[in-house]
């Protein structure tokens, strides 16, 4: 029987019947299909009504990240990824930075960047000036759309306008500068942008194409900074001192190498996506947004690190990060997701600047638990207990089995999903263990 993935009407259909549907596409048994079922405490419905064509959920582990003091105030951060060792050595970083104050956050005033795409302008610069000299105007007409974002301090606030060449001709492209309070802003910037897409063709003489919220929010930024006392860092092998020498040579192997850049702000970002996951926030915007900013920062150099490395007078380690951080806490799935309340009401944090300066801080402390490790012992040796831990479940081992199993592949170094199965059968079959 040939299969077709035309199911016509297919969003019409119950949670029950879709579901049904795709247990008898992929032959999965009543077991494997168990996996898709909504946990207590979710409503169904509520996350049918959020995307199209739901069947189930697919839950990802959420931990607590303790320790961090942010501002001269405690937090318990909840983070959400399926990744070993990443909340450990949050928790473990800002341990250390807490011995100094903990961290030290900001954020500027959350604006956005709204795009509208001009093209055919027979005279680019002229209209540039014909467009700034009706700014006070336009955006009157912007901020007339929403008017309760007004009312809370926000709205459009100033009119960029660009000459961008490219390989389709030169294009006029409208920055809309708007100040989206704790949203996260696209559907206002965005509206926005629609509304005034027509007087901007007009006043341009050309016509409009896009208009489209940017992910490169560079008004939206988000710092820390943390000092990491050296006398803190010292291991078996290393004083405190080596190991910041240390650090600092992995971050100018990141400064100067693209391809340990990639990873470095990748390590970065592990903090950061899980935070914002966690609260309901859109991690692709958030991650897009976090690596071209790195990029943009370079101004036509390699890419650059969301974080810097210096040693102050004393020879401690301080450590700083800067990066876009459009986050909100009004709309979107932080709005409806039960999960995500309950993080925000968790993590304590009462407008979209405060969970910035949040974000920046475990992506700091992140970065620094990378780079100490990487620089010290190796990143594989927290990450290979638990992977091993993984593997001996997937082999079959019962809860009273799990522990032995990881004991053996550390101790033999031998950390793969035969082994552990090898290991698992010997276990059962008497042997030594």
């Amino acid at each position: 029987m040939t299969r077709s993935s035309e199911v016509p009407g297919f969003y019409r259909r119950s949670i029950a019947e879709r579901r049904a549907f795709a247990k008898e596409w992929a032959g999965l048994t009543d077991d494997e299909a168990k996996a898709y079922d909504f946990p207590p405490g979710i409503d169904p419905g509520t996350l049918d009504r959020m995307i199209e064509n739901v069947i189930g959920v697919m839950p990802l582990p959420l931990g607590i990240a303790t320790n961090f003091r942010i501002n001269d105030r405690d937090y318990l951060i909840p983070m959400a990824i399926e990744e070993p060792s990443v909340v450990a050595a949050a928790s473990n970083a800002a341990k250390v930075a807490r011995s100094a104050g903990g961290f030290h956050a900001s954020t500027t005033a959350p604006v956005m960047i709204g795009q509208v795409q001009i093209l055919n302008v027979p005279d680019p610069a002229a209209a540039r000036l014909r467009i700034l000299d009706r700014k006070e105007e336009l955006l009157a007409a912007a901020n007339a759309k929403d008017p309760v974002l007004v009312k809370f301090g926000g709205g459009a606030k100033d009119l960029e306008v660009r000459i961008v060449p490219s390989f389709r001709g030169t294009m006029v492209i409208v920055h809309l500068l708007v100040d989206a309070r704790d949203a996260g802003g696209m559907n206002a910037v965005n509206t926005m942008c629609e509304a005034l897409g027509p007087e901007f063709a007009r006043l341009a003489g050309g016509r409009v194409v896009l208009r489209i919220i940017s992910n490169l929010a560079i008004h939206r930024l988000a710092r820390a900074r943390a000092t990491f006392l050296a006398e803190q860092l010292r291991t078996e092998t290393a004083s405190g001192p080596e190991v910041v020498d240390a650090i600092l040579d992995a971050f100018a192997f990141a400064v100067a190498d693209p391809f340990r850049c990639a990873t470095h702000n990748k390590g970065i970002m592990n903090g950061i996506t899980s935070v914002v996951v966690a609260t309901g926030n859109d991690s692709r915007a958030i991650e897009a947004g976090a690596h071209t900013f790195a990029a943009w920062q370079a101004a036509g150099g390699v890419v650059r690190p969301l974080t810097t490395y210096e040693k102050d007078r004393d020879g401690n380690l301080v450590g700083t990060i800067e990066f876009p951080a459009p986050v909100g806490l009004i709309g979107g799935a932080t709005a409806v997701h039960p999960t995500a309340k309950a993080n925000v009401k968790l993590l304590g944090v009462k407008s979209a600047r405060e969970l910035g300066e949040v974000l920046a801080a475990v992506g700091l402390a992140q970065n620094f638990a990378a780079l100490r490790a990487l620089a010290t012992e190796g990143i594989q040796r927290g990450h290979m207990e638990l992977h091993a831990r993984n593997l001996a479940v997937s082999a079959g081992a019962r809860a009273d089995e799990v522990d032995r199993v990881v004991a053996r592949l550390l101790k033999d170094h031998e950390i793969r999903f035969d082994r552990a199965k090898e290991v698992l059968e010997e276990l059962r079959r008497g042997g030594s263990g």
